[in-house]
């Protein structure tokens, strides 16, 4: 006990640099889940932007003991440049969890940022309210993805890359771009007459099937006027049997859908408001598990 008290006390709060990031991944690997590709997870995310740090670690002389995984990303909203900080994954081992809570006011110490977790524990739900984080609305519907016979021609979906880039034009294509790499993240577009929709989504598991969690929507109307082609698309191409889409990002319940409540997810701003906070620039569209 007296040992490990003293190992205890070296270790301290660092950030985490492109130099500590194949010794952090080999940390969560070993000791978080090792079903995760962290080494390419962890990895500089695909988008532009000058990122202070990966996060914040703590090591017991030169033994990863702690860390906590941050995505930053710079972005537009409302005509203003704002930066964003996602805090991704937190884990310390327990001999060292009396300074778990450093992690986080490290990088929260960080001036000028919007922070978001998307992903949080039921333990941490209650320090990050402490710490001035609100729940952000996680109303969602559950569309299960049906073989239904569509009308040839009427809808096309694609996810060609060529198509994709054809097919988006302005803030819509840089999105894509800043995404087609990333490790989680799905593409495709809706495409109806002169009408075109980007739709975001990864794979989850939900009552332990397959189902695919909508990011982001460009144009919600023709999601909802193509739901019932993308929902197939989804399972005959994809084997995916339910969309789950938050009502945040497509504005209203599809017909056919039952309403939901999905994982909490928490922000902290001083400026903006929930409708500006979204899923993008994430480890929602980076880190798959």
């Amino acid at each position: 006990m007296r040992a490990r008290e003293t190992r205890e006390m070296t270790a301290g709060p660092s950030p985490i640099t492109d130099a500590d990031m194949a010794a952090v991944a080999d940390f969560l690997h070993a000791n978080f889940n090792e079903r995760i590709p962290w080494a390419l997870s962890c990895s500089a995310v695909p988008w532009k932007v000058e990122a202070p740090n990966c996060g914040f670690m703590l090591r017991d002389g030169q033994r990863v003991v702690g860390a906590l995984l941050a995505l930053y990303s710079e972005r537009l909203v409302a005509g203003r440049a704002e930066r964003f900080c996602n805090i991704g994954t937190w884990y310390v081992l327990p001999g060292y969890r009396s300074r778990s809570i450093s992690l986080l006011t490290a990088l929260l110490a960080q001036e000028g940022y919007h922070f978001t977790v998307l992903t949080p524990g039921e333990r941490s739900q209650e320090i990050l309210a402490w710490l001035r984080f609100r729940f952000l609305d996680t109303s969602a519907a559950v569309v299960p993805n049906l073989p239904w016979p569509t009308l040839p021609g009427r809808t096309r979906i694609s996810a060609d890359p060529d198509v994709i880039e054809r097919t988006l034009a302005g803030t819509e294509l840089e999105l894509y771009h800043d995404h087609a790499q990333a490790l989680a993240a799905h593409h495709l577009v809706l495409i109806r007459g002169q009408d075109s929709c980007y739709v975001m989504y990864r794979e989850v598991r939900y009552d332990n099937r397959p189902a695919a969690l909508v990011l982001h929507v460009s144009n919600p109307d023709l999601f909802h006027r193509a739901v019932i082609a993308l929902t197939r698309h989804l399972l005959v191409r994809h084997r995916l049997v339910r969309t789950l889409a938050e009502l945040r990002i497509i504005k209203r319940k599809p017909h056919l859908s039952f309403k939901r409540n999905l994982g909490p997810k928490m922000y902290r701003s001083a400026s903006l408001e929930p409708g500006q906070i979204d899923y993008i620039y994430s480890e929602l569209a980076c880190v798959p598990w």
